[in-house]
């Protein structure tokens, strides 16, 4: 059997669909690149909010195993809408890196009053002014290659990444710092590769669990659940973030004005994923009053 990969042409995207033939090569299994364009990758300069946030990365990949020009749609988790297309299995998450963001450029101590920070997210936007609102944020879209080279240029002292991006591509050392998740809370699914395929298709669904991480796959299903139950994408600002230990997930959520000004955060343990994040989001929302900072997007 050769699975056809779908993914997108992007060079950490032609990473992770790589690592993922090579995770399958040692189960025996073979595998070819199906190379797909998104709508995110044809327009690199809108702002993500107005193209339509999550799924922009993701829809025409998925579309391609659901026409079955391909058998598994490669995906960074965190690009998934937060609902699965009919059709569709989230079927292995085969390994997950830290979850952390970073800062490029300068450390947060090293970022002065006025500096500025660069980044196309309204989470790590809003999570920078709550901690610093004395600095400037300004809007990053484009490859890796297109953020990195913002640093020093056009008055951009630093960026706001993934360590897991920068960790693929082989580009680790030029951290300045890693943003401690505790306070810096990651998007949902940030760090992980998400693997999906037809439900209808069982050889392959078989192949996928072979190379699935189970306590990867039950933290981002946590997150997914949270997300799906804010009915939000990557426009609000909102993280989630799961671990595993023994079995049991522990799930951490922030939800945030557009300004970082007010926060509301919470968490919650316990064995079911769904149910975890569905009451997290419930909690954060209804409870804390956090859905009053969905009115503002």
């Amino acid at each position: 059997m050769t699975l056809r990969l779908a993914t997108r042409r992007s060079p950490l995207a032609l990473v992770q669909a790589n690592r993922v033939r090579t995770l399958l090569s040692h189960c025996g299994v073979e595998s070819e690149l199906v190379l797909v364009e998104t709508r995110g990758d044809r327009d690199a300069t809108t702002d993500l909010s107005i193209l339509g946030g999550q799924g922009v990365f993701a829809v025409e990949v998925q579309r391609a195993v659901l026409a079955h020009q391909a058998d598994v749609a490669v995906h960074s988790a965190k690009d998934l809408p937060s609902i699965t297309p009919e059709g569709l299995i989230l079927a292995s998450v085969p390994e997950r890196l830290d979850a952390s963001d970073v800062l490029v450029g300068r450390s947060l101590a090293g970022l002065g009053p006025g500096a500025r920070v660069a980044t196309g997210s309204p989470r790590r936007r809003a999570l920078l002014l709550e901690r610093r609102p004395d600095i400037e944020v300004v809007q990053l879209r484009g490859n890796m290659a297109t953020r990195l080279a913002r640093v020093g240029h056009d008055g951009v002292d630093a960026i706001i990444t993934a360590l897991a991006a920068l960790d693929r591509l082989g580009e680790a050392d030029l951290v300045s710092e890693r943003l401690d998740p505790e306070w810096f809370t990651p998007q949902v699914g940030q760090g992980a590769l998400a693997l999906e395929a037809r439900g209808d298709d069982p050889s392959t669904l078989a192949a996928l669990k072979e190379i699935n991480v189970a306590p990867a796959l039950l933290a981002v299903t946590a997150e997914r659940a949270y997300l799906e139950e804010l009915g939000a994408g990557c426009a609000i600002p909102t993280g989630a973030h799961a671990t595993v230990r023994d079995g049991l997930v522990t799930i951490s959520g922030v939800m945030l004005d557009t300004d970082g000004v007010k926060s509301v955060r919470g968490e919650f343990s316990g064995a079911d994923p769904f149910d975890l994040g569905r009451r997290l989001a419930r909690y954060l929302r209804d409870d804390l009053g956090g859905g009053a900072f969905l009115a503002e997007v």
